[in-house]
């Protein structure tokens, strides 16, 4: 059954510019343009450990040809008793890797009473999928006015994904961008960590005229499956992929966050390849019909 969502600042009907599926209303991160028909690939450690790391990494990224940098300097854990990210310090460093690369930073707020602090350094605010119903913290973010990345709850519909963005929009804020991580399903632990929802990408592209994103090292959890969901992403032409990257297969036992989904600079080289390859389904391939007909061109 089709989606339908009420009139909301988010959805189409708000947008008169952009109320024709596929257009998208962009979002300017310094020199980077979301939703301009070129990919944008958002690499990085999943946390800032280090100095030495995040700016070996951050290096990496730029000379892989990644767009903007990620890291976390405050990381939700499960468990109380994990690491939860160097704070002020990993902003610090933050900072400097973007200094020396010129890489825009996105990084995660955990905390409405974060939000200046993070805001502060973060070119991007992240919020994460586990606070994505955190309503004080969107309420925040929307109204410190800089760009938004909402990732998607584990456990969300697209209709509260959309809701959760609203409440961003309600505070003037509309530099928003979507990003499907993956969502929890009776198959995860089998042979993936959760399963990338490319179908909810497609609904948020007909609801919504922001772009949206996909991170599959979160879905994936096995950096080997990290390239094809990317792909696959990439060909139903989303705006741009979150990746998690590792200086080296070494560094996967050393890191004390999700080393095992990393990729290594190499594959992140061939990741941004793939991103600034021609796309059929961006280039006009069409919008099918149920009955198969092509109702509409795409111009990403």
């Amino acid at each position: 059954m089709p989606i339908k969502m009420p009139d909301l600042k988010v959805t189409r009907s708000s947008h008169p510019a952009f109320s024709a599926f596929p257009s998208t209303r962009r979002v300017r991160v310094g020199n980077v343009v979301v939703g301009d028909g070129h990919p944008v690939v958002i690499a990085g450690p999943c946390t800032v450990e280090s100095r030495e790391q995040t700016l070996g990494i951050a290096r990496a990224v730029r000379k892989a040809g990644g767009t903007m940098l990620r890291g976390g300097a405050y990381k939700p854990r499960t468990s109380p008793y994990s690491f939860q990210g160097l704070g002020p310090q990993g902003l610090e460093i933050l900072a400097e890797a973007r200094a020396e690369t010129g890489l825009p930073i996105v990084t995660e707020v955990l905390d409405p009473r974060l939000v200046e602090q993070v805001g502060s350094v973060a070119d991007v605010l992240q919020i994460g999928s586990r606070s994505m119903q955190n309503f004080p913290l969107l309420v925040e973010v929307g109204r410190f006015g800089k760009p938004v990345l909402l990732k998607r709850g584990f456990g969300a519909t697209v209709e509260e994904w959309i809701f959760a963005a609203e409440y961003v929009a309600l505070q003037g804020n509309l530099d928003i961008v979507f990003c499907e991580r993956g969502i929890r399903t009776f198959a995860n632990g089998a042979y993936d960590r959760a399963t990338l929802d490319l179908a909810a990408v497609e609904a948020i592209r007909r609801l919504t005229p922001f772009p949206i994103v996909v991170d599959p090292s979160h879905a994936a959890g096995d950096a080997a499956l990290v390239p094809p969901l990317s792909a696959a992403a990439l060909a139903l032409g989303v705006h741009g992929l979150l990746i998690e990257v590792v200086l080296d297969e070494g560094e996967r036992s050393r890191v004390r966050c999700d080393g095992e989904q990393g990729v290594t600079p190499d594959v992140l080289r061939r990741i941004v390849e793939r991103a600034e390859m021609p796309n059929l389904y961006r280039r006009g391939f069409g919008v099918l019909t149920v009955e198969g007909t092509s109702r509409a061109g795409i111009d990403g």
